[in-house]
Order: C-alpha cells, then sequence, then structure tokens
C-alpha cells in the first residue's frame, strides 16, 4: 500500500516540475521510467543522472544537473516519508 501512495506522490511531483514548460501531460515515459527508477536508488545524485537523461534522451533538450537533483531531494523524501508511514 505504501508503493502506491509513494508512486502517485511522485508521479504528481513530476507532473508539477514539468521541466520543458510543455505541460504536465507531455511526460508519462519518463515519470514512469524515473518512478521505477526510485525503487532502488537512495543516492539523489545518482537519481538526479538518471531523470536528466532519462527526459534528455526523450526530449533531447539538456537540464541542469542543478534542477535534477533539487526534484531528486523531493522524490527521495517522499520516498522515505512512504517507507516511514506505518
Amino acid at each position: 500500500m505504501e508503493n502506491i501512495k509513494m508512486n502517485r506522490a511522485a508521479v504528481h511531483l513530476l507532473e508539477e516540475w514539468d521541466p520543458f514548460n510543455l505541460g504536465p501531460d507531455h511526460y508519462d515515459t519518463e515519470t514512469a521510467d524515473v518512478v521505477a527508477a526510485l525503487q532502488g536508488i537512495d543516492d539523489p545524485s545518482v537519481l538526479a543522472k538518471v531523470i536528466q537523461e532519462t527526459y534528455e534522451h526523450s526530449f533531447e533538450e539538456w537540464i541542469p544537473f542543478e534542477n535534477c537533483v533539487a526534484i531528486s531531494y523531493k522524490l527521495i523524501a517522499i520516498k522515505f516519508e512512504a517507507k516511514c508511514i506505518i
């Protein structure tokens, strides 16, 4: 149950992030890839690299690493918050 809540919160956060200002409905594949990666990653820098590579691969546009680190910290906070709720 905690995974479902975590995934929903992570998806919502990524949709709001909108790094290329295309609107929230343009990132379904990337969001799914990042949320899947989040399951096995606890290091914000590692997750940030996955985020950067995933979005850049799809859109062929560069995202500053700092932006990816900022969102990765928020995603990992969601993950750990979900683990602490029993």
